[in-house]
């Protein structure tokens, strides 16, 4: 089992404080990693990091704006200044500008400089430093949504997606799945690995009765995912137990995507 330990390795996430994102920094602290929780609203992180921290974890939070390259670069150099090394890099952080398919074209530019132009300068300011490493693992967080396209089924006599579904968010993590594929064969001859983490729909109490059922009905097991659902996979691809692992698109959604 020491294959999956993270003693001693140095994780940083994008955002972490989100549904998904609170059991990821959670699965990477109690495999033993020192965690860095960054985004631009550091006092949400802090309740989370303080929670954490509390229970014995070490989870630290740092400032980051995915829009502005220079934070990007800050934040490594920050880190790299009092560790010494990024072992693990989580890209989880997104920001939801549109609001449905007929939104102006400023809110996609805007979803696109941060999700896509941002995730790509994120990737190659630490996936450079972990190249001279010779050793690294970046964890991008997808969805099952950049790999399918919606199903206006599951809405029909609900409030949700009256304007149709998102079309950056697809846009973005479709993008994001190949660029997975790019960073992997990019990075790998350096020894640093990169794969892609597709999730499932997340059931958090707001979602209407109907849409929860006919979702659940679409998936192998039966239901939405929980809060725990993530953290074996963010730890499998973290630690060494994955050492021979990337450029892979794995499912995480209760077998949607298999139906």
């Amino acid at each position: 089992m020491e294959m999956f330990s993270l003693k001693g390795k140095v994780a940083v996430i994008s955002g972490g404080a989100g549904l998904y994102g609170k059991q990821m920094v959670r699965a990477l602290a109690m495999a033993g990693a020192r965690v860095y929780m960054a985004s631009r609203n550091t006092d949400k992180n802090q309740v989370v990091a303080d929670e954490l921290n509390n229970e014995g974890y070490d989870v630290k939070v740092a400032y980051l704006d995915l829009g502005d390259e220079d934070s990007i670069l800050k934040l490594r150099d920050e880190i790299y200044a009092k560790e010494g090394k990024v072992d693990i890099l989580v890209n989880n952080s997104v920001l939801r500008t549109m609001k449905g398919y007929s939104d102006t074209k400023e809110s996609f530019e805007k979803s696109m400089s941060i999700n896509a132009t941002g995730l790509f300068l994120i990737t190659r300011a630490f996936g450079n430093e972990m190249c001279k490493a010779g050793k690294g693992s970046i964890i991008n967080i997808g969805s099952y949504m950049g790999m399918l396209g919606p199903d206006y089924s599951l809405y029909e006599g609900t409030e949700m997606n009256k304007d149709g579904a998102v079309p950056d968010y697809f846009f973005h993590k479709g993008g994001m799945t190949n660029y997975t594929r790019y960073t992997a064969s990019h990075y790998g001859r350096y020894g640093v690995r990169c794969n892609v983490l597709e999730l499932g729909g997340f059931y958090d109490g707001s979602q209407p009765d109907a849409f929860v059922e006919r979702y659940s009905k679409s998936t192998c097991l039966g239901r939405m995912a929980n809060e725990t659902d993530i953290m074996g996979s963010i730890i499998f691809l973290a630690s060494d137990a994955s050492a021979y692992i990337t450029g892979a698109v794995i499912p995480v959604d209760g077998g949607y995507t298999a139906k």
